[in-house]
């Protein structure tokens, strides 16, 4: 079994579309024979993934050579950058040598050179003895950035999944813009495309003008990305078209879902997964789009919830809030270099620990209310679901986006605290009350925000999601 089977499709037609550069399957996959040649042998090889065609080349070269890739964001700083060479101990770089502070060979990659693999390479091997495809290394909220091994197999298992549950084939037409260095915009938005046959047209950017120009039956795309859409209501309405809207990386707002429904005649998927994990949960093309819910399983996967203090099991009854366990065939090999890591990820019984709080209901739906670290509030004896309150804030018709947290409090030990992008409702509700009660009429009185602060905007990283840490009260 390889990551890039052999299709029936026509290897001479347009099949890979970054910005202006246009190369056919049969191109693509020689240019990458010849990024192949220059790296076979190597232990490892990081790759600057900007959104470039030489991107594309570059990974598919590596795993073509069968020697496993480190995308590195291209905006990255000098000491994020200069961690992640040094942890993943990369012998080369593939891509411009952009960057003054490198310590590694680069190797340029030209994506009109073409040449076979070695001889003997296997392309994209999904064996147990494989070495990992890729190191994908985390955001680093909790700490430096930690290199995930995802196998060639995992990232198999998952694609067929997505594809099964998507009706995902070669007739599609996939369109994106999202970066090449996570699992969305790398895994799904070019492997899942190869692996498919599907044609990849990438956008470089996620512009709405650039979505409704570029003909697909197939988008992704983050809550920003469908925002911004929305608002462009004449790109919105050029994807009528479509066959599927799939959303993922943070929970899309239900006004934005409401929006899209009535531009495009149809609303998005929505999925849920993890760096660790790839895909796990998703929507599916002729199943239920339930707002604020990401999917039941995909096929081979196990989800079950607990207590995040006794471990007890918590039950699937659509209301009770517990951490979100794993069991798959996605899952990944473990953290580059940390044991210790890798097995307090796991627990006892072999689950993998998401650290996300979570809901299922009885027929198997889930739904994501946050990272147990930030987004589990106790507050009063309660225990609230940030996502659910930032669901609430979302449905009033002024406020644009919301982030919620719970900030220590001596009497309720967290209080809620919502940070809100509502410049209409600033000067008109400055202390946040009335915003306050809408939520206590949406939700429940214990779930109102007991502190509001109105804000220009929100603190996000490269795939929309909001960094609460980052989040402070404005200066008075």
């Amino acid at each position: 079994m390889t990551l890039f089977p052999p299709l029936d499709v026509d290897h001479d037609a347009p099949a890979v579309t970054v910005g202006d550069t246009v190369l056919s399957r049969a191109e693509l996959f020689a240019a990458a024979g010849a990024v192949a040649r220059r790296v076979s042998g190597a232990r490892m090889v990081a790759v600057r993934a900007d959104a470039s065609m030489a991107s594309v080349v570059a990974v598919v070269g590596a795993l073509l050579a069968g020697v496993p890739a480190v995308p590195v964001p291209p905006d990255s700083g000098p000491l994020e950058r200069a961690h992640i060479l040094r942890d993943c101990a990369a012998e080369l770089l593939l891509g411009e040598a952009a960057w003054p502070d490198l310590t590694i060979p680069v190797v340029p990659v030209d994506v009109a050179e073409r040449a076979q693999a070695p001889a003997g390479a296997e392309t994209g091997a999904t064996g147990p003895e494989a070495p990992p495809a890729l190191i994908l290394y985390t955001s680093g909220t909790t700490g430096a950035p930690k290199g995930v091994m995802v196998s060639a197999a995992a990232i198999a298992a998952d694609l067929d999944a997505l594809a099964g549950a998507w009706g995902w084939t070669a007739e599609d037409v996939l369109v994106h813009g999202l970066p090449l260095f996570h699992v969305h915009g790398l895994v799904l938005g070019v492997l899942g495309a190869l692996r498919t046959g599907s044609r990849l047209v990438h956008t470089v950017r996620p512009t709405p003008a650039a979505y409704a120009g570029a003909g697909g039956s197939l988008y992704f795309g983050v809550p920003t990305v469908w925002s911004r859409v929305c608002e462009d209501e004449p790109s919105a309405r050029a994807l009528a078209g479509a066959r599927l809207l799939v959303s993922g990386s943070a929970p899309l707002p239900v006004p934005v879902i409401e929006r899209l429904r009535r531009l495009t005649g149809a609303a998005p998927v929505e999925r849920y997964g993890m760096t660790e994990t790839l895909i796990t949960t998703s929507g599916r093309v002729d199943g239920e789009r339930r707002a604020g819910w990401v999917g039941p399983p995909l096929p081979g996967v196990a989800t079950r919830l607990v207590d995040d203090e006794t471990g007890a099991p918590v039950p699937s009854d659509g209301e009770s809030v517990g951490e979100l366990q794993v069991r798959a065939p996605t899952l990944f090999d473990g953290y580059l270099g940390r044991p210790e890591a890798t097995a307090a990820s796991f627990t006892a019984d072999g689950w993998f620990r998401t650290g996300d709080a979570a809901v299922i209901s009885e027929d198997g739906q889930h739904r994501i209310v946050g990272r147990r670290s930030t987004d589990l509030i106790k507050s009063g004896g309660y225990r609230i679901g940030a996502g659910e309150v930032e669901a609430a804030l979302l449905a009033h018709p002024a406020v644009r986006e919301a982030a919620v947290v719970g900030v220590p409090d001596d009497d309720l030990g967290q209080r809620i605290t919502a940070f809100v992008v509502a410049p209409d409702l600033a000067g008109a509700d400055a202390d946040g009350g009335d915003l306050a009660g809408f939520v206590a009429r949406e939700l429940s009185v214990h779930k109102r925000p007991r502190s509001i602060h109105f804000v220009g905007e929100l603190p996000r990283n490269a795939m929309g999601k909001v960094l609460k840490t980052a989040l402070r009260p404005p200066a008075r």
